[in-house]
Order: structure tokens, then C-alpha cells, then sequence
């Protein structure tokens, strides 16, 4: 078993820390916000008062922050009391200059941090599922790959460019975003016309998009070549249409496909496959 810090202890980590604590780790935590500690504490944790104090005697480290600043605030703050070539792995969800910046900065004073972030909700961090992904030099991928993997469904390492895995986060999110948002405007259609979420749902029952979406780069790349299977002056009209059906209700990812649409059509894709709208 190990000692293991856990810097962060909102929703994610809480839950990160639990999973750790029930496989046997000494789990050391620490928060702004203290009050949040003693859940954890009542399961066992130590509570620090400083992040210097948490990460004192830990074999590894892990931070769940909100973002940038707060990483490297942290980061400040524990350097004291970290030993040396302890990794500092980092969960948050940053932006990838800053990553690779403070990976060069960290690295270069002897601190071994890791951008590893997560595809998980703390239910996923509670029960060891969801996604790890790091990216960076593979020694790293080599020495905590059975840690994280026990703290994880999947472990996904995708190289040595230090930014990769914070640029994956980031495109996952949005791409996790956007879904929700069309989902979004799927069930305003149903509402403005009588119909209910179950009814509108099962129409992906049958139609079932996702099945396709390893040849989307691919139609994006070449919709100007070639003769279109859908052409964007009919694609445009048929969002129009959802549009103008869709009433009064809310739209969410819709109005942005349409501008973008005509964008193309006023630059002359108007003849071009729909998906050109997604290569300016």
C-alpha cells in the first residue's frame, strides 16, 4: 500500500480519494476549503493544513483543481514539502500552452509533473471506470501505469508531446458539449410540436449517427471535390426548417450550424457537400 496525496477535494477528487482509501492507500488530502475534508477524514484520510504538509512523505501526488491557476498556486505552495522524483500528476483540466509551458518550467527545476487528465464523473472516480489519458515521456507511462490503471477502467497513454492528452480533454469536452446541446435542440423540436422526449428519443433507436462519426474528418476534408452526396443548399434548408418548426423553444447548436452554412453559401459552397461548413 501507499501513501498517496490528493490535492483538491471537490466533487472529483472527494471521489478519487474514497477509491483510494477503500483499496488500503494512506490517503493524505487537503482543500481550501476545509470543511470538505471531513467526509474523508471520517473514512480515514489525514487531513493537511497546507498543501506542503499533504504531499510530505507521499509516494505520489495528485491534483484536481479547477484549472491553470490553481495548479500552479498549488504547485507553489507543495514544493516544500515534496520529495524528490515523486510525481506530481495532474488531473485537472488545463489549457495545453500552460501545460506544456509549466511541464518545461517544473521539469527543468527537477519536478516531475505529469498531465494526465480525466474523462470521469465522481461516480466513475468513486468506482475505478472511466478514462485516465496521459501524455509525455514514456518512462512516466512505464513507472505509473499500474497505479493509475487501478484507479481507472482505462488508462490511455498517447505519447511524448506533453499537451496531447490536454488537448484530447479539451476537444472531448466540447465534443461532449455539443451532443448535449443538439440533444438540446432534438427535444425542443419534439416540444414545439406535441411531442414527447421518450417519442423524439427513439428515433435514435433506428437512426443512429454515432455509427458513422469515424468518416466525418474524412467528408469534411474533401466536400468541395467530387460530386456531394448532400449538397449545403439543401442542408441549409432542412436546418431552416428545423428552425422555423422548432417555434418559440430554445435552440442551442442549430442557429450556429446555419450561420456557419451560410457563411459557405454566401463564399460559394453553396454546391459543395453540406460538411465544407466545417472547412473555412
Amino acid at each position: 500500500m501507499a501513501t498517496i496525496a490528493v490535492l483538491g477535494t471537490g466533487l472529483l477528487g472527494a471521489a478519487f480519494a474514497e477509491n483510494l482509501l477503500s483499496k488500503g492507500h494512506t490517503v493524505r488530502v487537503w482543500n481550501r476549503t476545509r470543511a470538505k475534508l471531513a467526509p474523508l477524514t471520517d473514512m480515514g484520510a489525514i487531513a493537511a493544513d497546507s498543501p506542503a504538509e499533504c504531499v510530505r512523505g507521499a509516494e505520489r501526488v495528485h491534483m484536481v483543481l479547477s484549472e491553470d491557476n490553481a495548479v500552479d498556486a498549488v504547485v507553489k505552495q507543495l514544493r516544500p514539502g515534496l520529495g524528490d522524483g515523486v510525481p506530481l500528476i495532474d488531473f485537472s483540466t488545463n489549457h495545453p500552452t500552460k501545460v506544456r509551458e509549466r511541464f518545461d518550467r517544473l521539469r527543468a527545476e527537477g519536478i516531475r509533473y505529469v498531465s494526465s487528465p480525466v474523462f470521469m464523473a465522481p461516480k466513475h472516480a468513486r468506482e475505478a471506470s472511466g478514462l485516465i489519458v496521459m501524455s509525455g515521456p514514456q518512462e512516466d507511462d512505464e513507472a505509473l501505469r499500474p497505479a493509475l490503471e487501478e484507479m481507472t477502467g482505462k488508462f490511455w497513454y498517447i505519447g511524448d508531446r506533453v499537451d496531447l492528452a490536454a488537448i484530447y480533454k479539451l476537444a472531448g469536452n466540447a465534443f461532449f458539449f455539443a451532443v448535449t446541446g443538439a440533444i438540446g435542440d432534438t427535444l425542443s423540436l419534439g416540444r414545439a410540436n406535441g411531442v414527447d422526449t421518450a417519442t423524439m428519443m427513439e428515433l435514435f433507436t433506428e437512426f443512429k449517427p454515432g455509427s458513422g462519426l469515424h468518416m466525418v474528418e474524412d467528408r469534411i476534408a474533401t466536400a468541395r471535390q467530387g460530386v456531394p452526396s448532400f449538397e449545403m443548399t439543401m442542408a441549409h434548408k432542412d436546418a431552416r426548417l428545423t428552425k422555423e418548426a422548432s417555434g418559440d423553444e430554445p435552440l442551442f447548436v442549430l442557429p450556429a450550424v446555419l450561420d456557419a452554412m451560410q457563411r459557405g453559401i454566401d463564399n460559394g459552397d453553396g454546391g459543395a457537400d453540406f460538411a465544407a461548413f466545417a472547412n473555412p
